[in-house]
Formats: C-alpha cells, sequence, structure tokens
C-alpha cells in the first residue's frame, strides 16, 4: 500500500521502481547517475560465494534478541559475581556445608544455659559434635537466605533466614579468618542465600548467633531484594509471588495450610471408604456445568481438544462401571471473567456416592472440613480476617445450621416466603430490597437472586442452605416431597464464600442428561481456594 499527497506522487513512485527493477531505462543524465551495471554480470568465482549469501539471508531474516538492560544493584552484584568467581568460588555450588536447619539451632537457646559472645553463662558446654538438635557452643552450619546486612567495620551482622526462622551471623575480627571476613565483606549482599559454619552462642545484647568460622555462597542473588521489613504494595504482591513470599510470612503459612488441609481432606475420604481416581483433563467433549472451555490441539491425532470445565462426565462413567464412591482432587479450566471468587483455573475436590442422597454427602462434607480444620489449626476452629491485620476465630464443633432457601430469605425480608409465592409478590420484594431482576424471571430465579444479594454475602456462620428451586438446578433431583424444589444445598461460612454445592443427582431415563446411571447417587464438589480451607494465621 502506498500513501501519497500529490497527484503526480503516486507516477513518479511507480517510474522510480520500474527503473529500479531495470524495466525502464534511465532518464537521468549519465553524469547525474554514474555508469548503470550491465545486464549481464559476470560469474563470481569465488567457492563460497552462495553460502555468504545465505549465511547474510538468514541473518536478516533473524529476529535481533532483546537486550537485557540491567539497573545500577544488578549490575553491582554481576561484577560481585565475576569477582567472586575470579577467586576460584562459585556462586552456584552444588552442594554446601548444613548439618541443621536454622530453626533447630535457633530451638538449642531455648535452654537456659547459654554462651555469650565473652564466654559461657553457666555450665559446661558441649563439644564440637552436633546432631540434629544442637547445644549451645556447638559448632553448627546452616544455610539460609541474607535479610538484613550491617558492617561496623570490626564486626559484621546479618540476619540469616530459613523456612520462617530467622538467626544471626556474627563475622568478626578476633573469631573470623581475615581472608574469610574480607570475602564476606566482598561479596555477600542482601538476598544471597549463604552457608555458615561456627559456634552457636548469643550476642552482647542477647541475641542468638553463629559466630562465623567459615562460609560458602549457596545462590547469589542477582536482584535487589526489599529489606527485612519493607512492605509491598498489594499489586506487587500479586504481580510477583516470589517476593511475595519471601517478605511476607502469611503467604508462606497460607500456602502451608493449604497443603495440610488437601492432605487431611485426601485422608477424610480414604477413611469414609472412597476411592481417589484421575480423569481426563483433555476432553472432546467439555460438559459437567455451565461455562466456556479453553480450547487447545493435539498434533498427535490432529484434533481440537477442550481443557475440562469439571470432571463430572468421567466420574459418572466410573459409577455406571460400578465404582461406588469415588473422588477426585485435580484442576478445572474456566474461560470466563476473574475476580476475588473467581479464578480462571482452580483446584476442586468432587465426590460420588452411590446408595446416598445429598443429606449424607452434607455430613460428610461437614466431617471433612472439621478434619482440615484440625489438620490446619490442631482444633476444629476457621480463622476469619476482622479487617484490621487480625483474625477472628469461629468454632466448628457444633452442629451446623440447615436452612431451606425460601426461609433464609423470608427471614432476610422479613415477609412470608414460600416455594408457592406467586412471581408478582417475589418481583415486589426484589423491587422492595433493590435487587435487579429480569422482568420475565420466574419466581425461582428471584428467589436466587435475593439469596444471592441479602443472604449468602451476610452469612457468618457455617450454614447449609438446602432446596434450591428447580430453575436453577438443571442438574440436581426434584424435591421428593415439594414440588418445584431440588434437592440441592450449598455451604457458607462468610461474606464472599463461592462454594460449589452437593446435590441428589437427576438419574434414569426420563432424564436424558444422565440415562445410564443405574443407583441413586448424590454429588458434593468444593473448589480449593482459601475460602474453603479453614483459614490459616501465622501462630
Amino acid at each position: 500500500m502506498l500513501c501519497y499527497d500529490p497527484g503526480l506522487t503516486i507516477a513518479r513512485a511507480g517510474l522510480a521502481m520500474g527503473v529500479a527493477e531495470g524495466f525502464v531505462p534511465t532518464l537521468t543524465p549519465r553524469i547525474l547517475s554514474g555508469d548503470r551495471p550491465g545486464a549481464n554480470q559476470p560469474p563470481r568465482h569465488e567457492s563460497d560465494f552462495v553460502d555468504r549469501v545465505v549465511a547474510q539471508e538468514r541473518e536478516l531474516c533473524r529476529p535481533p534478541s532483546p537486550v537485557h538492560r540491567l539497573n545500577e544493584q544488578q549490575r553491582v552484584r554481576h561484577e560481585a559475581l565475576r569477582a567472586l568467581e575470579a577467586t576460584g568460588r562459585t556462586g552456584y555450588p552444588v552442594a554446601v556445608p548444613r548439618d541443621t536447619s536454622v530453626a533447630a539451632a535457633r530451638a538449642a537457646f531455648a535452654s537456659p544455659s547459654a554462651r555469650t559472645e565473652n564466654g559461657p553463662e553457666s555450665g559446661p558446654q558441649s563439644g564440637t559434635g552436633c546432631s540434629s538438635t544442637p547445644a549451645v557452643g556447638d559448632v553448627v552450619s546452616v544455610v539460609g537466605r541474607v535479610r538484613a546486612v550491617r558492617d561496623l567495620g570490626g564486626v559484621s551482622f546479618a540476619v540469616i533466614e530459613e523456612g520462617g526462622a530467622r538467626i544471626q551471623a556474627l563475622v568478626r575480627a578476633d573469631g573470623t579468618p581475615a581472608d574469610e571476613r574480607a570475602a564476606w565483606r566482598r561479596f555477600v549482599h542482601l538476598g544471597d542465600q549463604v552457608s555458615v559454619t561456627g559456634p552457636l552462642l548469643r550476642s552482647r545484647s542477647g541475641e542468638p548467633s553463629v559466630a562465623v568460622q567459615s562460609w560458602v555462597m549457596a545462590a547469589t542473588c542477582l536482584n535487589p531484594l526489599p529489606t527485612l521489613h519493607a512492605t509491598l504494595a498489594e499489586s506487587a504482591r500479586t504481580r510477583q509471588r516470589t517476593l511475595d513470599l519471601l517478605t511476607h510470612p502469611e503467604a508462606v503459612y497460607l500456602l502451608r495450610g493449604r497443603g495440610l488441609a488437601v492432605r487431611a481432606l485426601r485422608d477424610a475420604f480414604v477413611a469414609e471408604g472412597y476411592l481417589e481416581v484421575e480423569t481426563p483433563m483433555l476432553q472432546s467433549v467439555h460438559g459437567g456445568a455451565s461455562a466456556r472451555p479453553f480450547t487447545t490441539h493435539i498434533n498427535a491425532y490432529d484434533m481440537g481438544l477442550y481443557l475440562r470445565i469439571a470432571p463430572e462426565l468421567f466420574l459418572k462413567r466410573l459409577m455406571v462401571a460400578g465404582m461406588d464412591r469415588i473422588f477426585e482432587v485435580g484442576r478445572n479450566f474456566r474461560n470466563e471473567g476473574a475476580d476475588a471468587t473467581h479464578n480462571p483455573e482452580f483446584t476442586s475436590v468432587e465426590a460420588y456416592a452411590a446408595h446416598a442422597d445429598y443429606v449424607e454427602m452434607r455430613k460428610l462434607t461437614r466431617r471433612v472440613i472439621l478434619a482440615m480444620a484440625r489438620a490446619v489449626h490442631g482444633r476444629e476452629i476457621a480463622l476469619r480476617p476482622d479487617g484490621q491485620g487480625g483474625y477472628t476465630e469461629v468454632d466448628l464443633s457444633g452442629e451446623w445450621p440447615v436452612r431451606t432457601l425460601h426461609e433464609a430469605v423470608a427471614e432476610a425480608t422479613g415477609a412470608p416466603l414460600t416455594p408457592e409465592t406467586p412471581a408478582a409478590e417475589v418481583a415486589a420484594l426484589c423491587a422492595r430490597h433493590d435487587v435487579a431482576v429480569p422482568l420475565d424471571a420466574s419466581a425461582g430465579l428471584m428467589v436466587k437472586e435475593l439469596y444471592e444479594a441479602l443472604v449468602e454475602k451476610q452469612t457468618v456462620m457455617p450454614t447449609f442452605y438446602c432446596d434450591f428451586p428447580v430453575e436453577v438446578s438443571p442438574l440436581a433431583r426434584p424435591h421428593r416431597r415439594v414440588p418445584g424444589l431440588t434437592e440441592q444445598w450449598g455451604p457458607h461460612g462468610r461474606p464472599g464464600d463461592r462454594r460449589r454445592p452437593g446435590r441428589h443427582d437427576v438419574h434414569g431415563p426420563e432424564h436424558p442428561r444422565h440415562p445410564r446411571l443405574p443407583v441413586r447417587q448424590a454429588a458434593m464438589s468444593l473448589p480449593m481456594s482459601p475460602s474453603v480451607i479453614p483459614s490459616m494465621s501465622p501462630r
């Protein structure tokens, strides 16, 4: 495409292109344009001419590599790494001395006998032999990240952190060899992983310390790390989860608590007689829920596939095959919006039981959550953030209330409400409480909207809400006694909870969704997010 302004520009451009390609003779005087190369060029006799042309073409077609620009702190750290390696050391060794953890070394100071820089306070000291539980005075080797450094000339201090435990490293003129001390002051920076070896003692200020006799660089940190007590902005914590885990112990506690909870969940299901299974994540037909899937392509079969939005369909095939109690913990993917309660990829647990109903699955859910709470906290509690940086304990040990959807909405609105309430009256309730609903919405749909606006977000104690309208529960079995409702429940325990429901599944030939399920079955599904895992605080 050519862009031009005057009318003659296009003609001039075309003429210039013709001359350049050799289709139009040169109209410029020879004195201005010089001699033109002849039409018949002499052959090139260089043997590597073609190779050089091909190499030139390949080089011109290769996109240039991005230039990695270093800031001043990064340049200083790269120079320090090169200088360290020039001395015969390496910035990333295969292994370093370590015979105990920082936490175990710190625990040694809980003993009443302690040693200061000037000698023991009382009692005889242990020898240099060190086990996994050292004593004060033992020579130990610990590894950790340098979180703070102070150089006071004759003595250097560093805070070594490993797994949330911290201990001080003392580099002294009278205790550390001169070459080790000089190397420490030159090469160690904030964020480096180091191994320090020396006896355990208290500093003059009483701080548990390792008097460094030798040290080894375990891993050089080439990027600047925030200082020990720095606070990251929420946006930085979200974008850089590594820094979040390094600078906020609460994030590490939450991650460890999640691991304990998931393991307890698996153990609880196995103890109840359930078998854990794994089903495909790549599926030719997506189903089991109403959501937009992610698409992908498998080259081996040259066919399009979907990342699963739920494991339901394959779990039900296993039920048909005769496996009566099964569960799966796995990832699901939904190509939809993302907010505080929804993530495009998430972990969930989905369980199915034959010869059971939604009441039994509701009781199972409570037992599983209590097992998770015991694993995380040691007792049946959950911790709810109080909005001021602290937590409020929630007792989970008692019986959890079970309320029907209509009862909860009636209490929230202060008006009588039953499954037989006409749609016009429910619409009036929605208008009175500023709940927007479509003009043609059914009574069941409007009750669900009232529930989400006035009940779900205001629930602060563990509660089961059950018997949802049939319009909003297409996969649940119709209620055995109340027309217009389904046998489905949803657990809630704090504002903002978004937990998937438990239900008595539809089945039988009259329900084309599940035509081959031979027995009564019930299902439950919970997303493995912080809202369902009993919160863990740094205690």
